[in-house]
């Protein structure tokens, strides 16, 4: 009852930017965390930034180069990549942990993905 949509992949050559968008709908009463995981072909899904009311964390990797967001008002959340490197290529993934408007109990909800080719 709780859905999440990404937006914004997309082909970008490398040095190149990109900013990802995720909307979470459905029975939300509050949404205590929002991240983002990269997944390639052949490789487990891995986490790239996190966001809570406290702050953020983001994988050795990215650290310095992208930035995660959201907007508590909306229920959105953004990534926002610089310097992409062929190694950030892959399928982005929104996840959410959320308390239900319904039976104020918490889930965990997956979007779809949104796909990031670095190409020359």
């Amino acid at each position: 009852q709780v859905h999440l949509v990404e937006s914004g992949g997309g082909l970008v050559q490398p040095g190149g930017s990109l900013r990802l968008s995720c909307a979470a709908s459905g029975s939300i009463f509050r949404i205590y965390v929002m991240r983002w995981y990269r997944q390639t072909l052949g490789q487990q899904r891995e986490m790239v930034a996190t966001i809570t009311g406290v702050g953020t964390n983001y994988a050795d990797s990215v650290k310095g180069r992208f930035t995660i967001s959201r907007d508590t008002t909306k229920n959105t959340a953004s990534l926002q990549m610089n310097s992409l490197e062929h190694e950030n290529a892959g399928v982005y993934y929104c996840n959410a942990g959320v308390v239900t408007n319904t039976t104020r109990t918490n889930l965990d909800a997956w979007g779809q993905g949104t796909l990031v080719t670095v190409s020359s």
